[in-house]
């Protein structure tokens, strides 16, 4: 077979930007970034290569990015990825100015929750009960080992991701249960093996299963994300705390947990909102009411007064 010049310029350019491209996520991953930051923004600078876009050529990045059909958070996404990339070269320039949509996210019942995970594999069936329990991001799960988990105490340490604070968690008995089976069957010290991507494909394919078979397309809708999003909004529902769930999710700020007390809103509004009262007049009575859920509302006559949500 001949091979032309112009094969072999084209063949040499493809070379050129792999090679490129591996240089820029290993210099990623000195700098720090977490695993899934990396294979992002690994991911969209070959995308925008593929589609005729100029690695060294800040103004044909600028161009190609116009041109998709994407949301303009995704477009941001682009345009940071490539920031990166130019810090990585030594250059700077003027990115293009994209502000992202925000829309509240969809939450599903916790019905449509529980039939994804009873219907998937046995490996993603625990993964996505402990994102239904713990609110972790799907890139702090991919990432437990089985020496973040204490068995005896039924507990799960989360290594955070985006800045987040480190957190802890109780876990289910029947979670428990079913990770010391799987502990059983695997031998590398991740829980669930190192690649989210193949987690989230196969996750994607199981879930489109179920859609059909179950007739109900609002379970396409539902990513890894949005169990972080239901059990989020079902805390603030249940205790009427943002501050807890803020350390409940990690978030540094509380501008981030803002969001749920408006889905919250939405979503209960509804609700004939019921409560037992009960009183304490003494130091001991209210310790009791506080370890059975009991919430404080106010003093009144020498004693305090309690509530919970029936």
């Amino acid at each position: 077979m001949i091979v032309t010049n112009e094969e072999k310029t084209v063949t040499g350019d493809i070379s050129d930007v792999k090679s490129t491209l591996f240089e820029y996520a290993w210099w990623l991953k000195k700098e720090g970034y977490a695993e899934s930051t990396i294979e992002t923004r690994f991911k969209l600078l070959r995308i925008l290569s593929k589609r005729g876009a100029n690695l060294h050529d800040p103004e044909s990045i600028k161009e190609v990015i116009a041109q998709q059909k994407w949301v303009n958070k995704r477009k941001m996404n682009a345009a940071d990825a490539y920031s990166a990339f130019l810090r990585m070269k030594g250059m700077t320039w003027n990115p293009p100015r994209y502000r992202p949509i925000i829309k509240l996210p969809f939450i599903p019942t916790e019905s449509e929750l529980d039939a994804l995970i009873s219907g998937c594999g046995s490996v993603t069936s625990i993964f996505l009960q402990l994102l239904k329990e713990t609110a972790m991001r799907a890139g702090e799960a991919q990432q437990v080992t089985w020496n973040d988990i204490d068995f005896e105490r039924k507990t799960i340490r989360v290594t955070p991701e985006k800045g987040s604070n480190p957190r802890i968690f109780k876990l289910s008995t029947k979670l428990t249960s079913r990770l010391q089976t799987l502990r059983t069957k695997k031998k590398s010290k991740e829980v669930f093996g190192k690649y989210l991507r193949n987690r989230r494909r196969l996750f994607q394919k199981q879930r489109a299963t179920l859609a059909r078979k179950l007739e109900n397309p609002r379970l396409k809708e539902i990513k890894f994300h949005t169990f972080r999003h239901w059990k989020a909004t079902m805390l603030y529902h249940q205790t009427k705390d943002l501050l807890f769930v803020q350390r409940f999710l990690g978030h540094r700020s509380v501008q981030n947990t803002l969001k749920y007390i408006q889905l919250d809103e939405a979503l209960f509004s509804d609700e004939d909102e019921q409560y037992v009262c009960k009183a304490a007049s003494t130091v001991k009575e209210a310790m009791k009411l506080i370890e059975f859920g009991f919430q404080h509302v106010t003093d009144f006559d020498g004693v305090k007064l309690f509530k919970k949500r029936m």
